[in-house]
């Protein structure tokens, strides 16, 4: 998301070190060393992101955020400083910044906040009645994310969204499979037309035969009126099926034939009925094996997975996961009536650092609960489920060496928090307990650079 950044400091190489890594990333920056001027600038101008240093001679930033606020209430504000304790924090976000940043901060972190930044203005501005652009609600879902993996999907999206073409989603359960098939169908030229999802696992064959293809009338005791199955129904647009390699073996036969034939037999019907329907379908299963194994068809293998996207697991796209989580809060906020402003940075790197089996969902659910209980405006460790903490020790076992220096103890354990990081120093320091001076001496003793 390229946007329009305003960015304030009274020191020349802040201001520069700024520049640079937003640039890079191909936002569009205005930078000043006066926040008199930055505040003329915006209200000429606008902006989407305003980051300034908290202590300036000419005016502070938190007065210059007052001022922006007023005026521009969408505006994000993340305040810089070099006196970050929680209670500055706080006070910050309960004025109305999003977020700030610590001095000396990476080049990684002034990206994940930024980032953060304008994906809650833009879930914040796609929510409104009539918004316009790419994240409008009615325009289809908003897909999360900047790693490689997922943009990756994205462009994938992008490119056969506007084709016929039938699509298999592959991954693990609560990866987003729907989310995807949603967006598919958001992108194509029937996005006017219907998205219907159905869930394929669980349920008879009569159930699916009757939930997919219809009946008439008379058909079975009870069946007083034609019944028109999802597929009739989605005609003109995209028809999801969830689970499909739990689809019976005759309900596999009657797919086949909408996808090759154009057309449908309802139950206790004669006469075929044309249908125009783009299947997506989505497994978390191995359905290559299923083949092989003669437990689904061949035939229809081939006729799903004209395009296959695999979707990666929250654990394989550990850079999205700050992303996610504030995206999910702006969602929870709305729905809620709550006002939660951030996510604390401990409790980020427990989330960051989590290996999340049940992919987004959990991610979801986790931060429900931690929105039902927060009593302030920062979500806390306090607020995540205890076991998260309990599951973070655990994840640790030291090597199996009788005996062990406590420096080689040390060591191991900052190699191993590291790497569950990602190296992310800031969230290592923050789970050690430690500033990021002491953690950046600690690794330069220890080699760990």
């Amino acid at each position: 998301m390229i946007s329009h950044i305003v960015v304030v400091d009274d020191e020349p190489i802040t201001l520069k070190q700024l520049r640079r890594i937003l640039e890079k990333e191909g936002h569009r920056v205005s930078a000043f060393s006066n926040p008199r001027r930055a505040l003329d600038h915006i209200e000429s101008n606008s902006c989407d992101v305003l980051i300034s240093d908290v202590r300036m001679p000419a005016m502070d930033g938190m007065e210059l955020m007052t001022r922006v606020k007023a005026r521009f209430p969408d505006i994000e504000v993340i305040l810089i400083t070099g006196y970050a304790s929680l209670d500055g924090a706080v006070e910050a976000v309960r004025e109305g910044a999003f977020h700030y940043l610590e001095k000396p901060f990476t080049p990684d972190r002034v990206r994940e906040r930024v980032g953060q930044a304008l994906h809650l203005l833009s879930a914040r501005r796609s929510a409104r009645p009539g918004a316009q652009g790419e994240d409008r609600n009615d325009a289809g879902p908003v897909i999360i994310g900047q790693g490689a993996r997922i943009r990756e999907v994205v462009s994938i999206i992008g490119q056969i969204g506007p084709t016929e073409c039938n699509v298999l989603i592959t991954g693990d359960s609560g990866s987003g499979k729907e989310l995807v098939a949603r967006a598919i169908h958001a992108a194509s030229r029937r996005s006017a037309g219907p998205f219907l999802a159905f869930n394929c696992g669980a349920l008879s064959e009569t159930l699916i035969d009757n939930e997919l293809f219809g009946h008439e009338k008379g058909a079975f005791t009870g069946a007083e009126s034609r019944g028109i199955g999802l597929v009739e129904a989605a005609s003109g647009g995209t028809l999801f099926l969830d689970e499909i390699g739990e689809m019976p073996t005759a309900m596999q036969v009657k797919l086949l034939r909408v996808l090759q034939e154009g057309e449908l037999m309802r139950v206790g019907g004669s006469r075929p009925v044309p249908v125009d329907v783009r299947i997506v379908s989505a497994t978390a299963a191995d359905i290559k094996a299923a083949v092989g194994e003669g437990i689904f068809r061949k035939d229809l293998y081939f006729r799903i997975n004209v395009v296959n996207i695999k979707l990666p697991g929250l654990a394989e796209r550990r850079e999205d996961i700050p992303l996610l989580a504030y995206h999910i809060l702006s969602r929870l906020n709305r729905q809620g009536g709550k006002n939660i402003q951030a996510i604390s940075e401990k409790a980020m790197a427990l989330l960051s650092g989590y290996a999340f089996p049940g992919n987004v969902r959990e991610l979801e659910n986790i931060l429900e609960r931690a929105v039902a209980i927060c009593q302030g405006e920062i979500i806390r460790e306090c607020d995540l489920p205890p076991d998260l903490v309990a599951l973070e020790l655990q994840a640790y076992r030291p090597p199996d060496e009788t005996f062990m220096t406590l420096a080689e103890l040390e060591r191991d354990y900052m190699a191993h928090l590291l790497k569950i990081t990602g190296g992310a120093r800031s969230r290592t320091a923050e789970i050690l307990g430690i500033d990021r001076a002491s953690l950046w001496r600690k690794m330069k003793k220890y080699d760990l650079e």
